[in-house]
Order: structure tokens, then C-alpha cells, then sequence
């Protein structure tokens, strides 16, 4: 979804199949729970990330749905 809407900073490489972690977000703590956390593939490719903090997700990895209305995330300054 973010490669199709063109936002800046997602480069998504693997097209969304947890293998590069250049999708990598930051979510907002406010959704931290809403989103929930990565399934231990997505922890894996994390390790790959720039500048990990608690609240990293791949985006690819982060299931769209109706509760995720008005998400809140951050690129980092730069993917891997």
C-alpha cells in the first residue's frame, strides 16, 4: 500500500514478503497496541533495520483493517 501511495521513504524491495526491512516504520506509541507487535520472521529482519526502536514494524507486516483508521508512523531517516 505505501509503494502504490508513493510515500516517501518506503522502498519495500521485497515487495512486501518480510525480507528486506526496507519498509521499516516507526508507529506511534498511541497505536502501539492497536497494531500490535512483529511475529518472530518479522523481529528477524529487524536486526537489518537502521535505528530499531521498541516501536519498529515493517510496514508490509502490519495487517490494514478499519481499527488502523488514522495510524500514525515515521520513516526513519533511512532504510537498509
Amino acid at each position: 500500500a505505501a509503494i502504490r501511495n508513493g510515500i516517501p521513504g518506503i522502498d519495500a524491495e521485497c515487495g512486501g514478503a518480510c525480507a528486506c526491512a526496507t519498509c521499516h516504520v516507526y508507529v506511534d506509541e498511541d497505536w502501539t497496541d492497536t497494531v500490535g507487535g512483529p511475529d518472530a520472521m518479522e523481529e528477524d529482519m529487524l536486526d537489518f533495520a537502521y535505528e530499531v526502536r521498541p516501536t519498529s514494524r515493517l510496514s508490509c507486516q502490519i495487517r490494514v483493517s478499519d481499527d488502523l483508521e488514522g495510524l500514525v508512523v515515521q520513516v526513519p531517516e533511512r532504510q537498509n
